[in-house]
């Protein structure tokens, strides 16, 4: 996988990045994952491993899929985000650009509003990085690495 990361350009980098230090550094954050608008994974946290992130990739892009369609169906407009409550501890789904989605697992302890905007000034930095080619770019250097 490293030999894959240093041949992404420096704003797939700054992504992975970002998704790693959202990760390692927003209190009871268990793991964070993107996807793209097609369900693909484009970046995962460095704890989690690869199967497991498959799966949030998977939830996260059904769950935003869910959002845009009770938004449309009942005239409210885009999701902002979504949160499942469960009783070990939170799923929460947050668009970070027209193109990516970000999917987080957090711990039961964990403070949403503060996760929320935590998530909010994730996607500010990474929107301002992300692009459809970046994307493209992501995606290939995951399906490299699996």
């Amino acid at each position: 996988m490293t030999a894959v990361q240093q041949q992404l350009s420096t704003e797939a980098q700054q992504f992975n990045w970002l998704v790693n230090q959202f990760a390692g550094n927003t209190p009871e954050v268990i793991d964070a994952i993107a996807v793209s608008a097609d369900g693909l994974l484009i970046a995962m946290s460095n704890k989690l491993d690869r199967n497991n992130a498959d799966r949030l990739a998977a939830i996260t892009s059904a769950v935003i899929s869910l959002a845009h369609g009770a938004g449309k169906v009942y005239d409210l407009g885009e999701p902002n985000k979504v949160i499942i409550d469960l009783d070990g501890g939170y799923v929460l789904v947050s668009s970070i650009s027209a193109g990516a989605t970000l999917g987080v697992l957090a711990t039961r302890q964990a403070n949403l509003g503060n996760l929320a905007y935590e998530m909010a000034v994730f996607a500010n930095r990474a929107g301002e990085i992300i692009s459809p080619q970046i994307i493209e770019e992501l995606k290939s250097s995951i399906a490299g690495a699996g």
